[in-house]
């Protein structure tokens, strides 16, 4: 096990895989679609720092504003101006939603060319949301399926942790949806692709962004969809926290490079030590605390997550065969063109 660090301070393992690997692939100009601003007091789960949580939301994490998110930026990607959309944490336990959609409004307001999601969960009624979006300035909705009007958070589908009536003020006033999907088997469950199409068709002005690749930390998810992903309309894809590239690869090559964008999952994911690996049809996270493999072999240190993502983009950009122009929209057009373009 390597030395316990600082999580935000770079070792030479870290210098030198940016240096030879990551900083000639990074644009200068980066908008990041997948971030997280939020305060662990919001989290009002009483056992919380018990909690499973709590192995992700350090204390080093638990005030995390704009001003993290940038010292975050400037250590791991030097040199480069980064924009971002951003969204409360959903703590799955109990969580202060009012609490969180203000701060991150505060902190997202002074920064015009980012933007900022509001938390949402199925209770909220159209008029709830659309007030918010009014006072705040929101550009969408964050729903997550921990909030699941079932208590299934495993299989539920989307409607019951973003109910239809929600959707509808995101189609009535042009918002984006961020979107995990739930199941399995991510986006090439067939029922999760039969509720896409459905409401992707029905509310055509809805904007959804599926997150983690449509949660396909592998291929194979995305090879199964196949064609019914590339025909979906109104939906983007952010590439948070996959750190193999044969999944992005099979993104680009399915839906086409203009519709994937770059996400970080900062904070905490993309800065803490560990990598998101694929077996099977399974997937988990590998971190420093929860294996026990015997490395002795050679270096056994890990990396930073978001360092291991940028790792797999720049595999699977140069198989894919992409252009300067297309890695560049890859890290910000996309994006840009997206969130701020004509709704």
């Amino acid at each position: 096990m390597s030395q316990r660090m600082s999580v935000l301070e770079l070792n030479d393992l870290d210098r030198r895989i940016w240096d030879e690997e990551l900083d000639g692939f990074v644009p200068d100009k980066i908008f990041d679609a997948h971030t997280h601003i939020f305060r662990w007091a919001y989290n009002t789960d009483p056992d919380k720092d018990s909690g499973p949580l709590r192995s992700f939301v350090q204390p080093a994490f638990e005030n995390a504003g704009w001003e993290l998110l940038d010292k975050c930026d400037e250590l791991l990607m030097p040199g480069r101006h980064v924009e971002r959309l951003s969204f409360p944490f959903p703590y799955s336990n109990g969580c202060d939603f009012e609490g969180s959609n203000e701060f991150i409004a505060g902190e997202v307001k002074s920064h015009s060319a980012s933007g900022a999601l509001m938390l949402v969960h199925p209770e909220m009624t159209a008029d709830d949301i659309e007030a918010a979006v009014e006072q705040h300035g929101f550009l969408g909705l964050k729903p997550y399926r921990f909030f699941s009007a079932t208590g299934d958070y495993v299989h539920c589908r989307i409607t019951d942790f973003l109910p239809e009536h929600q959707i509808a003020v995101a189609d009535r006033l042009g918002l984006l949806i961020m979107m995990h999907l739930s199941k399995p088997d991510g986006i090439s469950d067939p029922q999760n692709l039969d509720d896409l199409e459905f409401l992707t068709t029905q509310y055509p002005r809805a904007r959804w962004i599926l997150a983690h690749c449509a949660r396909a930390y592998s291929a194979w998810p995305i090879e199964r969809a196949g064609n019914r992903l590339r025909k979906m309309p109104n939906t983007w894809f952010d590439t948070s926290s996959v750190c193999e590239s044969d999944a992005i690869e099979a993104l680009i090559r399915t839906v086409g490079i203009q519709r994937v964008m770059y996400g970080s999952d900062d904070v905490p994911v993309g800065v803490l030590r560990g990598k998101y690996v694929s077996f099977g049809y399974g997937w988990a996270y590998l971190s420093e605390q929860n294996h026990n493999l015997n490395l002795s072999h050679c270096d056994g240190r890990m990396t930073f997550t978001r360092f291991e993502q940028l790792r797999a983009m720049k595999r699977a950009s140069l198989a894919a065969g992409l252009t300067e122009p297309q890695i560049e929209a890859l890290f910000n057009d996309n994006a840009v063109s997206l969130i701020h373009g004509d709704r």
